[in-house]
């Protein structure tokens, strides 16, 4: 089934919006030693689904910043604790999810 991007009740993470699930993340990243090293900066935009069961699945890099930093991006995310899925007409339903963390 491919999942929904529009949908009457939106994936939650722990009862709250993006902003709680943007927090979450920040306390877990590291900043990989190379990319500290080199200055480098940037937005790694990954897109997930949160699956009919509240999991993180197919983690996938949509705007690239630097490998290393991509690389820390996914391994948060996809770390994830279960999520309230998304609802149509009540019932769980795969919701795509588009995230960008910046280092």
């Amino acid at each position: 089934a491919i999942p929904f991007q529009l949908v009457e009740e939106k994936p939650t993470f722990r009862g709250e919006d993006s902003n709680e699930f943007s927090r979450w993340v920040n306390q877990r990243l590291e900043y990989p030693k190379n990319a500290k090293q080199n200055g480098i900066q940037g937005r790694v935009t990954l897109t997930f689904t949160v699956a009919k069961d509240g999991s993180v699945k197919d983690v996938e890099v949509l705007k690239s910043a630097n490998e290393y930093l991509d690389q820390e991006a996914v391994r948060v995310v996809s770390a994830s604790p279960k999520w309230t899925p998304g609802r149509i007409d009540g019932q769980p339903v795969a919701v795509k999810y588009t995230f960008s963390v910046i280092f």
